[in-house]
């Protein structure tokens, strides 16, 4: 196996976090002139609608024109994604209101990033298992599928890169012990908990990659949901970090197809746009999703650097294969 990877120097995740990066905008309302878009989205990007859409809520929250829960809801009705993911619970009503689901659950580990202290390391079970059971709870009672979970970095003491490291094996170990007791939980509440791999590469932006994470293969976050054997634990395949990690995107998805419980997009390299600037072809990813028979949902999860109203209707017309 791998040693574990030491942070490079750079922006600490490990007080970055998703809500406090952008300082939040004013907390989301409705029927306000002031909370509508720059302009309409000009109809629905889905046509097909093979491929079940969802928009994930950070990177426009934090980026572009920093849209909160009513305006992104809006947006994603208007070209017809069925979904708004990893929001925060105050948003739900919001979601509810437009027509819309919650494909993926985010835990709330505030003020730290939710990728940081995992299942990894059983310093920070308590935690993180309130943390988890508090999501498991809020998706069964709004009829939400999925719950975001994560390895965790490998530092002992992920604010000190310097600490010691878990080993690849311990990680694995503990991730199955933790995991094991927390499914258990998702099973009695018919939620799935979805894992995500993340790459380690990309060092330029704590939201781009992030050095020190321990789950950053796809074998081996595959190994510990094959060791917890719970049909309530899937796989966040992320695009993104697959092509930047492991590459093999296509092939990956069709010996994957029995795990893959929630997908995620992004251009390669530089987590922006699904233009001709980047390396993923995604009609014929998408396409071999449906290949496959995966019946659940993609999640757009890209850093807007144009138009972010532009770049959505192109990635979502792109993946409606």
């Amino acid at each position: 196996m791998n040693k574990p990877q030491t942070r490079r120097p750079g922006p600490s995740p490990a007080g970055f976090n998703r809500r406090q990066m952008i300082g939040r905008t004013a907390t989301a309302t409705l029927g306000a002139l002031a909370l509508q878009p720059a302009r309409a989205a000009e109809g629905p990007a889905v046509v097909r609608g093979r491929i079940r859409q969802s928009i994930v809520h950070w990177p426009f929250e934090a980026f572009g024109e920093k849209w909160n829960g009513e305006q992104i809801c809006r947006i994603a009705h208007e070209l017809g994604c069925q979904s708004v993911e990893l929001v925060a619970t105050d948003v739900y009503p919001i979601l509810k209101q437009h027509g819309l689901t919650c494909a993926i659950c985010q835990i709330d580990m505030s003020p730290d990033a939710p990728f940081v202290k995992g299942w990894n390391n059983p310093d920070h079970w308590p935690r993180l298992t309130q943390a988890t059971r508090a999501a498991i709870d809020a998706a069964a009672e709004h009829g939400f599928p999925n719950v975001i979970c994560f390895t965790g970095f490998s530092a002992r003491n992920p604010d000190d890169p310097a600490s010691p490291h878990l080993s690849l094996e311990e990680g694995a170990r503990n991730c199955v012990r933790g995991l094991k007791e927390m499914t258990r939980y998702a099973e009695q509440k018919q939620v799935t908990l979805c894992l995500e791999m993340l790459n380690t590469r990309d060092d330029t932006h704590p939201m781009k990659g992030h050095p020190g994470y321990q789950g950053n293969h796809t074998d081996y976050c595959i190994d510990i949901i094959e060791a917890v054997g719970s049909p309530r634990l899937k796989l966040l395949f992320d695009v993104y970090h697959v092509q930047v990690m492991d590459g093999d995107v296509i092939r990956r998805i069709h010996q994957l197809k029995d795990y893959i419980g929630h997908v995620h997009t992004a251009g390669c390299p530089g987590r922006n746009e699904l233009n001709d600037r980047q390396e993923i072809n995604y009609r014929p990813v998408m396409q071999a999703l449906l290949d496959i028979g995966y019946t659940g949902f993609v999640g757009q999860e890209y850093i807007p650097t144009c138009c972010p109203l532009d770049g959505l209707r192109q990635a979502v017309s792109l993946c409606d294969v």
